[in-house]
């Protein structure tokens, strides 16, 4: 039987949060609509969700405090969806926990497909043990230590290549484009620099090969960009 997905969408606005509700219903999850922090944190104490969608400016509680509390004790994922648009409250935000951050005004597509590959990323249709861990060849990802191993071995990679392995993992099959890439991991706007995800793919690549040199896990796709390879 299909696991139900429940996702809790904190947001003051009325006709926003029921824009969301209905992205998360017309994808084939369950929504909850909260209008303030305090009502979230009710819910967020009643019962366990799979995901949540929180704004930032809402009354009594505010969403930055939300993500604080929410973080003392739990590993849902959480999307930012505010109109606060300034880099440091990015910043700000990722690093308290959040797990990806949408400025309003949004796309309907951009939020349904994020909401569906974070979904993919925490593996909820796998059991607890699948869930928690990815692997292709002899490489291992645990999803809540975050720590990487080739054959046993454990490598030593920064957040930001963690994040580009993560990625390339989650779907082993698709080739993702630097644009891909650099927007998924850095959150910004592409601009055409190659090397600065040249260089992260290089040192990936000099990691793993170091553990296991016969073995070849990333290929590039000439003209395309990067993917697992078979």
């Amino acid at each position: 039987m299909k696991k139900e997905i429940k996702i809790l969408v904190v947001e003051d606005d009325n006709d926003i949060n029921n824009l969301l509700c209905n992205i998360i219903e017309k994808s084939g999850y369950t929504a909850q609509a909260a209008y303030s922090g305090t009502e979230a944190m009710i819910y967020l104490e009643q019962q366990e969700w799979d995901m949540v969608l929180l704004d930032l400016m809402l009354p009594g509680i505010t969403g930055e405090e939300v993500l604080l509390k929410l973080r003392q004790n739990s590993l849902v994922p959480v999307i930012i969806i505010s109109a606060k648009g300034e880099a440091k409250t990015k910043v700000n935000a990722l690093r308290t926990g959040a797990d990806d951050y949408i400025t309003k005004p949004f796309d309907i597509e951009e939020v349904s497909a994020r909401i569906d590959s974070l979904l993919r990323r925490y593996k909820h249709s796998a059991g607890p043990e699948q869930r928690n861990i990815l692997t292709h060849k002899d490489i291992c990802l645990d999803l809540e230590s975050k720590i990487v191993t080739v054959k046993g071995v454990e490598v030593t990679l920064t957040a930001r290549e963690y994040e580009i392995l993560l990625l390339l993992m989650q779907s082993p099959k698709k080739i993702f484009t630097k644009s891909n890439i650099y927007e998924s991991i850095w959150r910004d706007d592409f601009l055409g620099d190659d090397n600065t995800v040249n260089v992260h793919m290089s040192h990936i690549r000099n990691k793993l090969s170091k553990v296991n040199p016969e073995e070849e896990y990333i290929e590039t796709i000439w003209g395309m960009g990067y993917r697992l390879k078979n």
